[in-house]
């Protein structure tokens, strides 16, 4: 039986696939990586949109965020110049959304960093030495999340003031949890692979081996989580400047400038909508570059 299975099998190895192209292209392995493709392009490009217009506002031939003409109060958008028209106090709201921006922006890129190392450096003392560690940092994680988080938001706002120091600090420490649960996870299955027993058996302390060797392994997949953050983070700033917590003037955050405009939202719509749009674009951009770069290395 051997002799003639034989040279049926180089027979028809010879003969060509019946996987056809087409067949590849439907295979949930392709649609997956091409999902990703798209949402990285678009999420980059709504991204982008945002953020170098917001970095170059300094560079850019726009009046000052803050300078007054009362006799160009409300000018609707394309009138005299005013890409996005003025507000109440005749303010280019184009030149405050560009220079908000770089106010919430910084706010929102510092509270991830700094929520990302607590979160990273908490996760993985307790994913890796467990025992009263974890149980502490678990404590800790479970107290936090079940507090609502925009009233902790208000409280130490309304405790320490509403700096830009403080707003970022009271951000940053909202979200370690989701960074550390996390790292958490991932840590509890590296420690258990065979080259974290090898550095031990070289000699390597418990610190050392999880500084060298397992904090490298698990810091990209986290940093797609922090990336994610960066956009509740931005909305969490907005939200306090809503809401009168946020950095106080001469800073012209996007929430401040939504805040100022809703007296108006039924004579000159561009005050709130506007703003609220560029909020928007950079939510769904990031979300959407966050989820295709997580979806291409799933793939």
């Amino acid at each position: 039986m051997t002799d003639t299975a034989t040279p049926r099998t180089v027979a028809d190895a010879g003969r060509p696939s019946a996987v056809t192209a087409r067949d590849l292209a439907r295979a949930t392995a392709t649609r997956r990586r091409r999902s990703a493709r798209v949402k990285i392009w678009i999420g980059a490009v709504c991204t982008a949109l945002v953020v170098l217009p917001v970095l170059l506002a300094n560079l850019l031939p726009l009046p000052g965020a803050n300078a007054q003409d009362l006799s160009r109060r409300r000018l609707p958008p394309f009138t005299d110049g005013h890409l996005f028209g003025t507000d109440q106090l005749g303010r280019d709201l184009l030149s405050r959304i560009l220079h908000g921006g770089q106010v919430s922006l910084s706010v929102g890129v510092l509270a991830v960093l700094v929520s990302g190392l607590i979160g990273i450096a908490a996760g993985s003392a307790a994913g890796f030495f467990g025992g009263w560690i974890d149980a502490l940092v678990s404590r800790f994680l479970e107290a936090q999340l079940a507090l609502p988080l925009l009233m902790m938001l208000l409280l130490v706002v309304a405790l320490f003031g509403p700096s830009v120091t403080v707003i970022t600090c009271v951000i940053a420490v909202a979200q370690w949890p989701e960074v550390a649960r996390l790292t958490r996870s991932l840590v509890l299955v590296e420690r258990e692979k065979p080259y974290v027993a090898a550095a031990r058996v070289l000699g390597l302390r418990g610190t050392q081996v999880l500084a060298r060797h397992v904090v490298p392994n698990v810091v990209r997949p986290v940093s797609l989580v922090v990336l994610l953050l960066l956009a509740q983070a931005v909305l969490l700033e907005s939200a306090l400047s809503f809401l009168g917590a946020g950095p106080q003037r001469p800073f012209a955050t996007w929430g401040r400038i939504i805040s100022d405009g809703q007296a108006y939202i039924t004579t000159s719509w561009w005050l709130v909508t506007l703003p609220g749009l560029v909020i928007a674009l950079l939510v769904v951009g990031v979300n959407l570059l966050g989820d295709g770069l997580r979806d291409r290395k799933g793939a």
